[in-house]
This record gives C-alpha cells, structure tokens and sequence, in this order.
C-alpha cells in the first residue's frame, strides 16, 4: 500500500517536475543569455562611442588646422574661391563638432573638462584666424605662429583621444568578457537543453514503451477474457443503462440464434423477442439502478431452435475498466431438464408415497394377523400339551413303547410351536415399538450376553470349551432392549453353530466404517453355510440347517436386521460349509439423544 502511494504521488509530480527543469534549462538560460548579449551590445556601443569621439575630435582638429591653413594662404598672398570655400564649410563643421563631443563625452566630468578648454580655445583661435583673414596681406606668418602657441588645441586633442582610447581597452576588454560570458551560456544552455531532450526523449520513449506493453497486456486479457468467457456454457451477456447489448458470448450465439455484431441493439429485440419481457427488463433495470443483485429468476423464453426452455436468470451489476458507465452482467442458465427431472421426481415421489402408505398399511395387517395368530394359538397349544400330559398320566405305566413315543411327539411339537409362537411375538414387537434411545455401553452387553451363553452351554454341554476374543466395542446411541437381541442372536448362533468343534472359537471386532459409521464383526469357527443359499438368511423362518441338526425356529436373524434397519445400519453374511461364519452389521452414530447430558457416541 505505501508503494502504491509512492508511485501515485510521483506520476503526479512528474508533470511539474519537467515543467520546472524546461523552466529552469531554457527559460533561464534564455534570460541570461538575452542579459549577456545585452551587455556584450553595451559593451560594443561603448567600443563606437570612443570611436566616434576619436573620429569628431580628429575632425574637429582638421577644420581647426584647416581655417589657419586659410589664414597662413591669405598672409603669403594666396586668395582663390576654392580656398575660401573650404574654409566656409571647416568653420561650419567646428561648433557642431564641438556641441557632437560634448554631448558623446557627457557621461565623463574629465572629459568635459578637457572639451571646454578646448571649446575657449578653439574659440580663441578662430577669432584670431579670423582677424588674420579679415587684414589679409598685413598680418604676417608669424602672427598665425603665435596664435598656434598661444591656443594650443592638439594636446587637448591628443589628451582626450588618449582618455577615450584608455576608456576603448577597458571597454574592449568588458567587451570581450561579456561576449565569451554569453559564448560559455550559450554552450551550457545547449548542453543542458541536449541534456533535457534526451531525459524527455527517454522517458517519452519509456512512457511509449509502457503504453505498448500496458495495449499489448490489455490486449492479451481482453482476449483472454473473451476466450474464457466463450468456453462458459451458460448464456452470458452485458448490456448499459439502455439495456442495449455491450457484451456476449458464444454460448449466447448458439442458444438465441445470434448472427454477426449485435453491439449496440437494444436486448429485447434479439433472438425473436426472447428476452422482450417487462418483468425481467424492469428487474435489469432496477440492478442498474439500485446496485442490487438477481438471483435465479425463472423464466420461460423461447429459443433460436424453437423450444420453450425454462431459464434461470441471474444479474449484477459491474464496472467495466475501458468506460466510465457501468453495465449489467446477465447470465441465464438452462433448467429444462432439471425442471422437467423435478417434475418427474415428484410423480415418482407421489407414486412411491402411495406405495409405501400401501406397503405400510399391509405390513400393519401383517404384524396384526400375526400378533392375533400368535395369541389365538396359544391356547390350542396349552390344551394339545396338557391334554398330552394328562393322557399320559392316565395311562401310566400300562402305556406301550409306541404310545409314548406318539406322546412325546406330541408334547415336543407343542412346546417348538410355543417357541415359534414366543419368537413371533418378539419380531412382531421389534417392528411396532418405538425406539428408546439411550447411551448404549456395547462392551458391558457383549460381555452380559457371552456370560447368559457361556451358563446355558455349560448346563448343556458341561465338557464343551469356548475360546472367547473380545476387543474394545463403543459406546453408541440405541435401543438398549433391541440391541440386546442382536447381541443375543448373533453370538448365540455363534455358539449353537460351532458346538460341534473343539474348542469353539468366537471372536468379536468393532472398526469404524465411514464417516459416522461403525462395524462390528461376529466370527466363529462352526459349521458355516453355502453362499449360494444366503438370499435365506435373514427371512422369517428361513433355515439353512435341518433342526435336528441344529435348534432353532429360523427368527432370530430376522429379529436382528429388522433391529439394524430400525437403527439406521444393515448386516450381511459370509462363510463356507466347515470353514465357519462371519457376519457383519453397521450402526450409525448420528442417532440423536433424547435427553442431554448421555456421552456422545
């Protein structure tokens, strides 16, 4: 974040900066430049000026030495019109001569000193070179000679070109350094302005560098974006303030039967008049203007292959980074199938509800008839087996072999017809009594269980050994009563089963199975069953084994599924004849408690 600031104050002062340096590099160097040269044409003027006094004052001297020339020509006798010309006109030059040196020396008080002695002087000359010429012939060279010593001019002549011509060498020597001032400045300015241009040439060069590589960038994501947006196999579209289409993609091609450039048109007259709805419109509308986003609305369009399909619309709006104006991103989903799946399901879901009630109503019946059957048969029983008891009696000892062979069948047959009739019961409850949840403590029921067992086989079979191998069982939520059953059967039948091996060997295992399933093993090592008869297994009377090969009425696996179902888990069997038995059943632990504070599963 600090970089960020950083950079974004210096793009803004860069502009300033290379206004100040063209500021500083040609503005100033310009200025004392133009200063320089202004000194150097100063200093120049001042080299004329000297000059120019020079020039006046030898001038001055000339007409001066001209006029007594005149006079001298007189006295010898010398008089021609010509000679008198020049005189006119070298009088005429001395007093404007005179006036042209002051005025050019007024700026040195040495100077004007020196011109007004020379001004008297002159003055005097001339109006003694005027008397010369006035007498003519009398006067004599000598008083010409006179009037030359008397009035001397040219060593104030030769003083003041001697002062201007000390005052040119200063002059020329500020002269000189004002111009190779304005020289060195003229070089220094050039370089830095050469220096400038080549800081503004790179970094225009950079900054077109930059903008290349941020159009080529930009390039790039465009076109990365267009290719990723046209492998999306939903609908998408984007559309401006005017609902006029900014943006598609090809899945939107495909299923509105868009052809060529559609940018620019409004988005209800594309594809037929499919999105020409006031609802959705007025909803897009109202994502653009409120920033609301929205979410899966269903509505049914008809599309470019003239099928009525069922879409789900979705809106938001965004920002688009090439324009100030924001637009609406729209995508439309597809749900025709999933509605017309949905529809199906809840036939499906109608039809199986009625079948379940049905099933339902007759397993009812079932448990009904049965509950009935097995009470209205108990007392038949009781009257077949205490009738059997009392003619047995009667007979006494006068009964032959055959007679009590035939009673003993008979009293047998009664008491396994009680037991079938008890072990009904017990499945017929297993299946209508609701469940009672609890903490269930499987280690302390096996071990209840396996200590019932182990007391009935030792009354039975006192020299009959069974080899026990336990391992850690969990604490689960159940139906403590019916998870006794389970426990009961299973390891019951463990027992009965491997009653004829020595020693009986009966192994029990717990692993989790899943998330929030548990598996418990029952092994043993008996008499086993063939697999090609499992589907018997666990039916209501169904025995794999004759009963007297072994007991039993061909419930209890039945009791134990029905048990498991009840629960949420299952059982399955597998085992060879002679090789033993293992059965496997599942029981979640997500049941719930009913009341709290019970360990969780």
């Amino acid at each position: 974040m600090p970089a960020t600031i950083a950079n974004k104050l210096l793009l803004r002062a860069r502009l300033p900066g290379l206004v100040l340096a063209l500021v500083l590099i040609v503005v100033t160097p310009f200025l004392l430049l133009r200063a320089a040269n202004e000194r150097s044409a100063e200093a120049n003027a001042r080299v004329d000026h000297t000059r120019q006094v020079e020039v006046a004052m030898q001038k001055l001297a000339s007409d001066v030495r001209n006029i007594e020339a005149a006079a001298l020509a007189r006295v010898a006798g010398v008089d021609t019109p010509m000679l008198g010309a020049r005189t006119r006109d070298s009088r005429a030059r001395v007093q404007p001569s005179l006036a042209e040196v002051q005025r050019q020396t007024q700026d040195n008080p040495a100077q004007q000193v020196r011109i007004g002695m020379l001004a008297a002087n002159v003055g005097l000359r001339l109006q003694a070179a005027d008397a010369v010429l006035a007498a003519g012939g009398g006067s004599s060279p000598q008083q010409v000679i006179d009037l030359v010593a008397r009035y001397p001019i040219q060593p104030l002549v030769d003083a003041v070109i001697a002062e201007e011509r000390s005052l040119l060498a200063s002059r020329q020597t500020r002269a000189a350094r004002a111009q190779r001032q304005a020289s060195a400045l003229g070089w220094g300015a050039m370089l830095a302005q050469l220096a400038l241009l080549g800081v503004l040439t790179w970094n225009a060069t950079r900054q077109a560098g930059q903008r290349l590589g941020a159009e080529s960038d930009a390039r790039r994501a465009s076109a990365r974006a267009a290719v990723v947006l046209d492998t999306v196999r939903d609908p998408i579209v984007l559309a401006d303030a005017q609902l006029r289409v900014v943006m598609h993609n090809a899945a939107f091609d495909e299923l509105y039967g868009v052809e060529g450039d559609v940018r620019g048109q409004p988005l209800a007259g594309i594809s037929g008049g499919a999105w020409n709805d006031e609802e959705t419109l007025r909803r897009l509308r109202d994502v653009l203007a409120r920033d609301r986003e929205l979410w899966d609305l269903e509505r049914t369009q008809h599309t470019a292959d003239g099928h009525e399909r069922v879409m789900l619309i979705n809106a938001r709006r965004m920002a688009l980074p090439d324009s100030d104006d924001d637009v609406v991103l729209v995508t439309a989903a597809d749900v025709t199938v999933q509605k017309a799946a949905e529809q199906h399901i809840r036939e499906l879901n109608r039809q199986l509800e009625g079948k379940v009630a049905q099933v339902s109503e007759v397993n009812r019946e079932l448990e009904a008839f049965s509950y009935s059957v097995s009470h209205d048969l108990r007392a038949p029983l009781r009257h077949i087996a205490g009738f059997a008891d009392k003619l047995a009696r009667q007979l006494g000892d006068d009964a032959d072999d055959k007679s009590r062979h035939y009673l003993q069948v008979i009293s047998s047959s009664a008491k396994r017809m009680s037991t079938l009739i008890d072990d009904l019961l017990v499945y017929s409850r297993l299946g209508r009594s609701a469940l009672r949840l609890q903490a269930v403590d499987m280690q302390s029921m096996v071990d209840d269980t396996r200590a019932l067992l182990d007391a009935n086989a030792r009354s039975d079979q006192p020299d009959h050994r069974i080899h026990w191998d336990i391992g850690a069982l969990p604490v689960l939520v159940g139906d403590d009563n019916m998870l006794r059953q389970v426990w009961l059967n299973l390891l019951g039948n463990a027992v009965k089963y491997s009653a004829n091996v020595e020693p009986a060997r009966i192994e029990v295992r717990h692993e989790t199975a899943g998330v929030g399933m548990h598996r418990f093993t029952v092994r043993d090592n008996g008499a086993g069953f063939d697999m090609a008869y499992a589907d018997k297994l666990f039916g209501v009377f169904q025995r794999l084994h004759s009963a007297s090969e072994f007991s039993g009425t061909g419930i209890g696996l039945a009791s134990v599924k029905r048990v498991l179902l009840r629960h949420g888990g299952g059982i399955e069997g597998d085992s060879s004849p002679g090789q033993g038995a293992l059965f496997s059943f599942t029981l979640p632990s997500n049941l719930e408690l009913p009341a709290k504070g019970l360990p969780p599963p």
